[in-house]
């Protein structure tokens, strides 16, 4: 018997003769194998998008196949192209983990040639199953390593270190996509390397550090299918060992608070950001924001000309490129910032106390 899916999928193309696609229950691809040419435009998604549609899933859940013991057998729509096809359930311990489906328009597959094949949606139940449990066990251990509870954390790090299956130096990412969305990611869609979790409204990932971009683009790709609006990613790595694992969650979250909507910004290129860390909001408030940069705050326009005044090292004729105005107009907005907040902007004391308030204000809640 074969050991894993896409082999299953293989041998159950070469046996019923017609092309084969292994489904989870959410429709998201496994597994498949080609027989021959054939193909239509709902196989065709299926694999280059790795799921199918939802209109596809409603049309198909309309033959029953959620609740089928058996082969269910769902005519073409010839007008849209699509062919008919059989679906066998792969169910383990009479639960449907997902569906074997086979392009066979003219029924060349008979009862007795898709029982031949009972063994094999038998065995990809048992692996689909064993693997989503191992998926379940690993997410909640990952939960449990992002816990504020030290002996928690000590021992989800001593299991998933008896498992192997992190191994540092590992990154932590996360993503934020606008609005709430509790719902995890699908495990299925991501390699089997990442862990992924919902963590305090997160969607937590752990990979090795070699290499976690992509993953972050994957998972930022499976979020943005949901909705239109692009999600921002934080990013923290190296992260040298499991206990680190929620330190470097505390990190990544920060590196996604300031993130543009699309971005990936790593812990590593943060800067003074960094203090979103160390001190909540009200703290970072009450240290930076004075009256005086208060009142600047609430002319934007003259706020954007501090900031980058300040970003060009005080450089007057690099900011007044920059904001392609005259210099003495320069010199004039300078002069209103120093009346409404109080500093002096040949002073670097006062330079860093403005520069560093601009710095975080964007990102502190009720700023």
């Amino acid at each position: 018997m074969p050991a894993d899916l896409q082999s299953l999928a293989e041998d159950a193309a070469d046996l019923l003769g017609a092309p084969a696609t292994l489904e989870d229950r959410d429709f998201h691809l496994v597994a498949y194998a080609a027989h021959g040419d054939t193909i239509d435009p709902v196989r065709m998604e299926s694999i280059l998008h790795r799921r199918s549609t939802d209109a596809v899933r409603s049309r198909f859940e309309h033959y029953g196949i959620a609740r089928a013991t058996g082969p269910v057998r769902i005519p073409a729509d010839h007008a849209a192209g699509v062919l008919g096809r059989l679906c066998l359930p792969v169910r383990w311990n009479n639960v449907t983990y997902g569906y074997l489906w086979l392009l066979d328009d003219e029924e060349r597959i008979t009862p007795a040639l898709a029982a031949e094949a009972a063994p094999l949606c038998e065995r990809a139940g048992l692996l689909m199953a064993r693997q989503a449990r191992e998926r379940d066990d690993l997410g909640w251990k990952l939960a449990d390593l992002l816990s504020s509870q030290p002996d928690v954390r000590a021992a989800a790090a001593d299991e998933l270190a008896e498992t192997g299956a992190l191994e540092p130096p590992l990154a932590v990412a996360v993503l934020r996509a606008p609005g709430p969305d509790p719902r995890p990611l699908n495990p299925w869609l991501l390699p089997r390397s990442i862990l992924t979790a919902v963590w305090e409204g997160d969607h937590v990932l752990v990979a090795s550090a070699a290499s976690p971009l992509p993953a972050v683009e994957r998972a930022r790709r499976l979020l943005e299918e949901r909705g239109p609006a692009p999600s921002a990613a934080g990013l923290c790595t190296p992260v040298t060992s499991l206990a680190a694992v929620r330190e470097g969650w505390l990190r990544a979250r920060v590196a996604a608070r300031a993130a543009a909507p699309g971005e990936t910004r790593d812990w590593s290129s943060l800067g003074a950001l960094r203090l979103l860390r160390v001190a909540g909001d009200a703290a970072l408030s009450d240290a930076v924001l004075s009256p005086g940069i208060a009142r600047l705050l609430a002319h934007p326009d003259l706020a954007a000309t501090a900031r980058l005044y300040l970003d060009h090292a005080g450089s007057a004729q690099a900011t007044a490129s920059a904001l392609a105005v005259h210099r003495q107009t320069l010199y004039h907005r300078l002069h209103r910032i120093e009346s409404l907040t109080g500093l002096t902007l040949t002073n670097g004391q006062d330079r860093l106390t403005l520069h560093l308030a601009l710095t975080l204000s964007p990102h502190l809640n009720g700023s």
